[in-house]
């Protein structure tokens, strides 16, 4: 059925399906799209008159993934027109290599069933995209169920590469299905049952639901979407303008009753030096207009917060230099909680590259003042081993502070979770793509890691969505985007540990570990052969 097809149509494709994957109707094309890389990659290596075998396969390979990154991503370029062509160009560029690692063992192996070596290849790329300087997760394929969250309850067992895993198990079934051109009852049925069972396993998970809760206590949470233009006026306000505006539209909603009340990512604008706090203008208004007449409250922030080394320690790979004074000094885009307790910090570890971290900043360095320009600070800035929690008076409440880019991480946000967070507060700002895909998927990526951890969510955006999320995926009290903003709900810490939490990402894990044997093992057969 596809012998007539020309293989620069199966590569439009196989991207065209690929992309579905994000487009909550069409969802279910996924199960199909690498099917016209199979038969492109096929077709090619067994015909004898085509010469430069690879570099076809390559060049078609990355015009499917382009169309992909394309077709999902293309709103970054109202961040930025060199941001757009830097991930739309190069991503694409790294999945096709994972492609090629696996034609290139396939074709030294040369036996049927090498096409299932292409499970553990992408799975261990996906896993290693979310490592290094270059991390882009956006495309990892169990992302696209973010859409469909209801099939994929099971992520509490494997998180988001649990769903890669069904995506490629899918597509190889019914590929094979297609190359045998043998559609018996038994044949037929493996994809299938393949493609249905998780679906139906998801559904039973449903049906049996308990809260998943098991604290005695709920906790009302104010959430505040201030809706401040990040192009045009966030940055350029005084800080006294936008905490004046705070009072007002908390005017009539912030009560005793509330005991958290959440701001977004960088809502303050006043510059923060770590360890002097006393000078800065913003933290005092806080604790003298809100704290000091709600001495029960607690505020989760957002804020760009410097610190500066002494002259006896050493500074990071990302500090720089304070030519009037030389000391050196590192720029975080902070999680900040402030209660009576006093003031805890997070920094914000999982960067946007070329945005907020230059690429390898120990060897790039000095080429990072041409980082992409999203208003505020500009440069490569500091990160934190850790993921730190914020604790609540009573202990009683562990808050993970993810801030925006970092909730696309399945195994990253765990590790919260691990260090003792019952809930999850997701503080953003998704203004830079306007009213785009780009902000709705963001949104839909808290879903899976509602799922995966069970934990519920109370997201703050500057510019929408803010909106709750339950442990099972469920969004409540959604906001309009670009509208200004206040929502109130109760929610309740879980103190349980999912199995994702509790043992990690192991279908990472093991898949990227025999990646490298296969990696290996490729270049072994190549010396041999040779």
């Amino acid at each position: 059925m596809f012998q007539k097809i020309p293989n620069f149509v199966l590569a439009i494709l196989s991207g065209l399906l690929f992309s579905a994957g994000w487009f909550s109707p069409l969802t279910i094309f996924i199960f199909i799209a690498w099917v016209p890389l199979f038969i492109i990659e096929d077709r090619i290596s067994n015909n004898l008159e085509i010469n430069r075998k690879k570099s076809k396969i390559i060049w078609l390979s990355y015009f499917a993934f382009f169309i992909w990154n394309i077709c999902v991503t293309w709103w970054i370029y109202y961040a930025s027109f060199e941001g757009a062509i830097l991930a739309i160009v190069c991503n694409p560029v790294f999945m096709c290599i994972a492609f090629m690692i696996w034609y290139n063992l396939k074709r030294r192996i040369n036996k049927p069933w090498a096409i299932w070596l292409l499970v553990p290849i992408w799975l261990g790329y996906e896993y290693g995209h979310t490592l290094w300087d270059l991390t882009w997760s956006w495309l990892i394929m169990g992302n696209a169920f973010a859409f469909r969250h209801n099939w994929v309850q099971w992520y509490e067992f494997t998180g988001a590469s649990g769903g890669s895993l069904w995506v490629l198990i899918v597509n190889i079934l019914f590929y094979n299905l297609i190359k045998h051109n043998s559609y018996s009852l038994k044949q037929s049925s493996k994809p299938v049952i393949a493609l249905i069972a998780p679906i139906i396993l998801s559904y039973g998970i449903l049906s049996i639901s308990t809260t998943h809760l098991n604290s005695d206590k709920s906790y009302k949470t104010l959430i505040v979407q201030p809706n401040v233009d990040p192009y045009n006026d966030k940055f350029y306000f005084e800080p006294a303008v936008q905490l004046h505006n705070l009072l007002i539209q908390l005017n009539g909603k912030l009560d005793s009753t509330i005991e958290f009340l959440v701001l977004p990512e960088t809502y303050l604008t006043e510059e923060i030096i770590e360890g002097q706090e006393n000078k800065c203008y913003s933290l005092r208004f806080l604790a003298d207009s809100i704290l000091a007449k709600h001495p029960d409250l607690t505020i989760i922030t957002g804020a760009t917060t410097f610190y500066v080394y002494s002259p006896n320690e050493t500074p990071s790979s990302t500090a720089r230099q304070d030519h009037q004074s030389a000391n050196h000094y590192d720029v975080y885009n902070t999680g900040i909680q402030l209660n009576k307790d006093g003031i805890s910090y997070y920094h914000k570890s999982k960067l946007v590259p070329g945005v907020e971290r230059m690429p390898f900043p120990v060897l790039f360095k000095p080429l990072e003042s041409f980082a992409i320009d999203l208003g505020g600070t500009m440069g490569s800035l500091g990160t934190q081993d850790e993921r730190c929690v914020f604790f609540s008076h009573d202990k009683k409440v562990g808050i993970a502070p993810v801030i925006c880019y970092e909730s696309a991480y399945s195994d990253y946000v765990s590790g919260y979770i691990r260090n003792g967070a019952n809930l999850i507060f997701i503080i953003t700002n998704d203004g830079w793509w306007e009213n785009t895909p780009g902000h709705r998927q963001h949104l839909a990526y808290s879903r899976l890691r509602a799922i995966e951890t069970r934990r519920e969510i109370a997201r703050c955006a500057n510019t929408g969505i803010s909106c709750f999320v339950t442990p099972y995926g469920e969004i409540e009290q959604a906001t309009p985007y670009w509208e200004e903003a206040v929502i109130s709900k109760s929610v309740t810490p879980n103190n349980n540990l999912t199995l994702f939490v509790k043992f990690g990402d192991l279908i990472s894990y093991t898949s990227a570990f025999l990646a490298i044997l296969l990696l290996v093992w490729s270049q072994i057969l190549r010396f041999k052969k040779s």
